[in-house]
């Protein structure tokens, strides 16, 4: 590949920390041409082209525009909001990647899930997947199952993928802007239990996608899982919070549905896909099915990975908590 063809990120102009908008910091920094796909020119996309990215504004639901975003381009990287249509968008840019035919690598930001959602899995009775799961739920959510047919499609298509299965963020909704309110009070409010978990920061995934677009031939079909560095419970957690935030912060353990209920629903009632997503993830994680941690980030970076505390000091939405 030139070093002057650019690499196409999506999903660029997401907010500060997010994923897709640090790799693209971190490409132009390592002095790569970067093509950042996103959907309205506004302050986030000016800032991106000032910092040196090419802008190309478009819709991933638009087979045109994602043809047109993806000329002259050889190295991928998608990923795109929690949405109805995902599946849509990734077979969308899989089949333009396969038509333009000269596709290095298609980074897809997957979801740890993937790793235990199985053909065998997915198909036994649902008894049997409750149990599997941890006894709160059947099934994955749609977004959870989204994230499977994607990479089925990338499979069938034949483009060189490199699945990126990162666990649960810290900057997650759960951990961060949906508990502000009693964590403003000195409470961690949450449905968990002594289950624990450990979750990732968003810059370590962007290091990880970063790396491999830069060198992909040795982690082409490839699947990696990611996790944070140590599992901890919620004790452990409010912890990390009380010495963020500057001030005491105890764990109040919640019933799942309750919570659910009280956080989840109330605040995403324009945005029921979402709002299901994110009610089977923490079905989840209270059955236990997240206490799991693995050593694939320190392989690939050469270093561990990077504390919860590390990422919620970086944290906007805490650092604004911390400063009231």
């Amino acid at each position: 590949m030139s070093e002057r063809n650019p690499i196409l990120i999506t999903g660029a102009a997401g907010e500060v920390g997010g994923v897709s908008r640090t790799m693209v910091e971190m490409m132009l920094e390592q002095g790569y041409p970067v093509r950042a796909f996103v959907r309205r020119d506004d302050e986030r996309a000016h800032s991106l082209r000032q910092a040196g990215a090419e802008i190309f504004v478009g819709d991933l639901l638009n087979v045109a525009d994602v043809t047109a975003a993806l000329k002259g381009c050889r190295r991928i990287y998608f990923s795109m909001s929690l949405s109805p249509y995902y599946t849509d968008a990734v077979t969308l840019m899989a089949a333009a990647a396969r038509a333009q035919g000269d596709i290095e690598v298609f980074v897809n930001i997957s979801e740890f899930e993937q790793g235990f959602m199985t053909f065998e899995k997915m198909t036994v009775p649902s008894e049997e997947r409750r149990s599997w799961l941890g006894g709160l739920v059947t099934d994955w959510s749609p977004q959870h199952r989204a994230h499977w047919i994607a990479e089925q499609v990338l499979d069938w298509s034949g483009v060189p993928t490199v699945n990126v299965r990162a666990t649960i963020f810290v900057e997650n909704p759960i951990l961060t802007w949906l508990t502000l309110g009693p964590l403003s009070n000195g409470e961690l409010r949450l449905p968990f239990g002594l289950q624990r978990i450990a979750p990732i920061a968003g810059y370590d995934v962007a290091e990880v996608c970063v790396r491999i677009l830069v060198d992909p031939a040795p982690h082409v079909s490839k699947s990696y899982e990611l996790t944070g560095p140590e599992l901890k419970d919620m004790h452990g957690f409010a912890e990390d919070y009380a010495a963020v935030l500057r001030r005491q912060i105890s764990y109040i353990p919640e019933e799942v549905d309750a919570w659910n209920e009280a956080f989840v629903a109330s605040a995403l009632t324009e945005y029921p896909h979402v709002a299901e997503h994110l009610k089977t993830l923490t079905k989840l994680i209270a059955g236990g099915r997240y206490d799991v941690v693995t050593d694939q980030l320190e392989t690939l970076l050469g270093r561990r990975p990077k504390t919860v505390r590390w990422a919620l000091e970086n944290n906007p939405r805490l650092q604004k908590v911390a400063a009231d």
